[in-house]
């Protein structure tokens, strides 16, 4: 099965990253021929999720993942 990749409209932005970060983000795009900007939006989105509680506007919906769990039988 293979995923479908939505394109959406990006918007150009400048970050500094370190040598290092550089280079290996190279190399891994070298090895991958994903491109190197996919892998910063990856992160970024990593970040955002990580942080989603702080963001303005965000419910908090929690559900519960536990297959284990079963109604109280009375």
């Amino acid at each position: 099965m293979v995923a479908a990749v939505v394109s959406r409209k990006k918007i150009s932005t400048t970050v500094y990253i370190t040598p290092e970060q550089d280079a290996l983000l190279k190399l891994l795009h070298h090895r991958t021929k994903v491109p190197v900007a996919e892998y910063i939006r990856q992160g970024i989105d990593l970040i955002l999720a990580k942080h989603r509680p702080q963001l303005p506007g965000q419910s908090d919906l929690t559900f519960s993942t536990d297959d284990s769990a079963e109604p109280d039988a009375r």
